[in-house]
């Protein structure tokens, strides 16, 4: 079974999906069963953790099924993001944390300098973190440096779909990466989250392009789908691009020749 590792978890889906913008929490559980994941991502600021007797976000997540992965969105400092992280732990969420510290309202990029600091803090904290990054091999080296468990460049910004904007960055990024390279944001369909895993990305996180697909289900179907077939073509290695024309039928034995 063709599994990957993080940190000291394994997992057979190498699909991450969020629980953001979904129409209904009955589209959300559906979609989640389609998408054969077995991480789900929350943003600690959406769950209700203050009083258990209300509805929260996790009465519609399975956690006997699901892996639970809080994320700090919405956090414009490092110190918000580490105060976050914590508050999720101290909730009994999870040590882990995908780490994001966003540096503009507007693009949503993350902030990498305040990032590598909430890197650093957290992990000394004992936290496993996942630091949703720029997709620049320098920032992402340092973050590995810095005792992420994994990393995650975004393939575009967030929300926009736009799909892997910067092919030869990722592939930089995965060459030398000793960590497991997630490609985190950007995502439209299905043939982006292929490309991603093509590309020898270890996995695929994503939440717009399903919770905002016409029919969501369908999508998360989709998208399953293409991670293995984007892994399974990584894996068998795909033939050399030529400049011209090569027969697939030799010419040599032909009848007339």
């Amino acid at each position: 079974m063709d599994t990957f590792k993080i940190a000291d978890k394994t997992f057979t889906s190498r699909l991450i999906v969020g629980t953001g913008k979904y129409s209904s929490p009955s589209v959300m559980v559906k979609a989640h069963e389609a998408s054969g994941a077995e991480i789900i991502t929350v943003a600690v600021r959406r769950v209700n953790i203050s009083d258990r007797t209300k509805e929260s976000l996790l009465d519609f997540i399975d956690t006997a099924k699901y892996f639970l992965l809080p994320n700090t969105a919405g956090c414009y400092t490092a110190d918000e993001a580490v105060r976050t992280a914590r508050l999720g732990r101290e909730a009994g969420l999870s040590n882990w944390v995908k780490l994001e510290v966003i540096g503009d309202e507007k693009t949503l990029f993350p902030d990498n300098e305040a990032l590598l600091d909430a890197t650093r803090a957290l992990v000394r904290e004992g936290f496993v973190v996942l630091p949703y990054t720029s997709d620049d091999p320098i920032v992402c080296r340092k973050l590995e440096d810095a005792g992420a468990a994994a990393i995650m460049p975004l393939g575009a910004p967030i929300g926009s779909g736009l799909g892997i904007q910067n092919v030869n960055n990722l592939r930089i990024i995965r060459e030398f990466a000793r960590v497991p390279l997630i490609v985190d944001a950007g995502v439209g369909t299905a043939s982006d989250a292929s490309l991603a895993m093509e590309l020898g990305a270890d996995g695929v996180l994503m939440n717009t392009a399903i919770a905002c697909a016409q029919d969501p289900v369908a999508m998360a179907e989709a998208m399953k789908l293409a991670v293995r077939a984007g892994r399974l073509a990584h894996l068998a290695g795909r033939i050399p691009r030529k400049m011209y024309a090569n027969a697939s039928s030799p010419v040599e034995g032909l009848v007339g020749r």
